[in-house]
């Protein structure tokens, strides 16, 4: 079997916490971290059914920075 390291992020919107790969653009969420991450794990497991591995999006070192936008 291989093996594929992912990049992952998760935060808390509202009660909840909210998982995201950033290698798909797959995402899930749980009331806990443990919750959104096993989630996002199976959500991962069933995206990579239909879509090859190859089709993922590498990403060596993401940085969080923050952005101002100004809207009206």
């Amino acid at each position: 079997m291989r093996k594929i390291n992912l990049k992952n992020i998760v935060w808390k919107e509202g009660k909840y916490y909210v998982s995201w790969n950033l290698n798909t653009g797959v995402s899930s969420f749980g009331e806990t971290k443990k919750e959104a991450l096993d989630s996002l794990r199976e959500a991962l497991e069933l995206y990579f059914e239909d879509v090859p591995v190859s089709k993922a999006v590498k990403v060596e070192r993401p940085d969080i920075v923050p952005f101002a936008l100004e809207y009206a």
